[in-house]
């Protein structure tokens, strides 16, 4: 993302900045604090002319100025981004406020330990009680219900399906009463539903658990995005949305060391082993569902509570630090309080952006050409002659390798700063591992050879984590924001529906129909990326031959008065 921080007499680059321009703000405008003069209050270089996000710390003067330049600094257009009125953090926003690298980093450390951990955590459970079927399918789950691939397949379909629907509900809500409220009651809800799985009995109860399931997790994801962005600049948000994601991957491992001992329950009270999976890890969900009514609190200024302490987790210099320096790098947080519902008209007015349809297309198609390896990567692993425990020691070595893949494709993204390109490199990694599985006859080769092929598959570079800030970053409102997170994720589940139907009972064991198609997916995704980074290379280009035949007073009339909103703005540029 790349806006004009911009006033007159000043026109730099459009390339040049870090923060967004937001919508026209509705609330009454709070001037107190907007007449500060650049000349007498210094600003930090941009961190942009840092090469390494790691390396940033040992470039800078721990002691020197870490504010960053933003439409705060020149009074004249400052008052036209002042936050709302009843903005919940607006006591704390002070665009006058100057702090040190050192102040910065100690504050986003603490972030971290009091915000993140506990998102990893709760990412972990949802991960736990909507994959533990993988483990589930190899003490003879299938058998037990009478059921065969078919079956499995609706499953997924019906779980992906009502996933999908519910994405959209599920941030409306979440917008309105508050994530903090809301990521609790869905854990309590769904930990229900999980623990229930104990006592399925066939095909319909396994169908109804698997949509009612889908159906309190949906919306699970962009609620945790949208929250965690109310403590995180853009430029930070890629990199813990990755190690967020990593964490998924981290409950993929514990599950196959926790299935191993579990499923070793098989014939207590003469239940199987699977359904004593599905009762404990849903009774974990709950402990930590409760638990996120106290560990989430409303925004960084509203900490203070009974159990978080009577002075909250910030001290009010830390607060002024996290508040301004969020506005400053994306004004359009303050257009919105964090209990203000989006209205239909600001629905559709964000779902008719069709600056983001691009994403939702990538959304679809990226994960499909590994989404039916993955899947039926435990039922594969029991086809090949390997037993139940073994199946589940196996999985082990592809989450690893997609843990470090993942955080290696999103340090190469912020590096290079080429978003699709990089996610090109993630479809060639993917393409010759799947002309083997479709040419190899697993039937007849070696089993570890497969177990190797398939584990190097499914070891690729996911650009999820990426793409999730790539659409925040091109979204540029809160609102716009909010429900681009919400579609994404919709178009993500999309795939995977799609996925679920790939492999078919009357194309195993080798399912060279299938990977014959996942093939070509990979190949058109190949285009697909090349042709989002030529769309939004084009829509800058046209913005910028604009934009630089204006005069300077063109351009303070513009931005002054302009009723473009979001990314709609001619000095707003995408990130590709």
């Amino acid at each position: 993302m790349a806006i004009i921080v911009w006033s007159k007499g000043r026109a730099p680059s459009p390339d040049i900045g870090d923060g967004s321009l937001s919508d026209s703000f509705s609330g009454t405008p709070t001037d107190k604090k907007a007449n500060i003069s650049i000349e007498t209050l210094p600003l930090a270089e941009t961190v942009t002319v840092q090469k390494y996000w790691w390396s940033t710390k040992s470039k800078l003067d721990p002691n020197a100025i870490a504010t960053q330049p933003s439409v705060y600094d020149d009074p004249a257009v400052a008052k036209h981004y002042q936050p709302r009125a009843d903005y919940e953090n607006l006591h704390r926003f002070d665009p006058s406020a100057r702090w040190t690298w050192k102040e910065e980093w100690a504050v986003v450390r603490k972030v971290d330990v009091k915000i993140l951990i506990f998102a990893c955590v709760a990412f972990m459970a949802l991960e736990l009680d909507r994959a533990n079927l993988s483990q589930a399918l190899t003490d003879n789950f299938l058998k037990d219900l009478h059921m065969n691939t078919n079956d499995y397949n609706l499953g997924n379909t019906v779980f992906r399906l009502s996933f999908l629907c519910a994405e959209l509900p599920s941030q409306l809500v979440s917008k309105w009463i508050g994530p903090d409220r809301w990521i609790p009651m869905q854990m309590i809800l769904w930990s229900i539903v999980a623990a229930a799985q104990y006592g399925l009995s066939g095909r319909t109860s396994f169908l109804t658990c698997r949509a009612l399931l889908a159906i309190l997790q949906g919306g699970f994801i962009p609620d945790m995005i949208l929250y965690l962005s109310y403590f995180y600049t853009s430029r930070e948000l890629p990199i813990r949305l990755s190690i967020w994601w990593t964490f998924m991957s981290v409950a993929d491992i514990l599950a196959s060391f926790i299935a191993f001992g579990i499923l070793h329950m098989r014939g207590i009270n003469g239940k199987s082993g699977w359904r004593w999976l599905f009762l404990i890890e849903g009774i974990f969900t709950g402990v930590l569902g409760v638990a996120a009514f106290f560990l989430m609190p409303p925004s960084p200024t509203q900490t203070a509570s009974k159990l978080r302490g009577k002075k909250g987790w910030f001290t009010e210099r830390e607060e002024t630090i996290i508040v301004t320096r969020a506005l400053r790098d994306d004004p359009s947080k303050g257009s919105m309080h964090n209990r203000q519902p989006i209205t239909p008209k600001l629905l559709y007015k964000s779902l008719s952006d069709y600056h983001l349809w691009p994403m939702y297309l990538v959304g679809l198609t990226f994960q499909l050409p590994t989404n039916p390896p993955h899947s039926y990567l435990t039922l594969s692993l029991r086809s090949l002659g390997f037993d139940t425990f073994q199946t589940n020691l196996l999985v082990i070595p592809s989450q690893v390798g997609h843990i470090i893949t993942m955080l290696g494709i999103t340090l190469l993204s912020d590096y290079t700063g080429q978003l699709s390109l990089t996610a090109v490199l993630a479809q060639i990694w993917v393409l010759p591992f799947l002309i083997s599985l479709y040419i190899i006859d697993s039937t007849t080769a070696s089993k570890w050879t497969i177990w190797i092929i398939t584990t190097i598959l499914l070891s690729y570079p996911n650009m999820h984590a990426v793409q999730v800030g790539w659409i925040s970053q091109n979204s540029n409102t809160v609102r716009s924001r909010t429900v681009s997170a919400a579609m994404y994720n919709m178009f993500v589940q999309a795939q995977g529906i799609i996925g679920a139907n790939v492999y078919r009972e009357d194309d195993k064991p080798r399912y060279r129909r299938g990977n014959r198609a996942l093939v070509a997916l990979c190949s058109a995704n190949i285009v697909i990326y090349l042709g989002v980074r030529v769309y939004y290379k084009w829509v800058n280009k046209r913005r910028d031959d604009i934009w630089n035949s204006w005069t300077d007073e063109e351009k303070e009339a513009y931005v002054l008065t302009t009723k473009d909103e979001g990314n709609k703005r001619l000095d707003f540029r995408f990130v590709y």
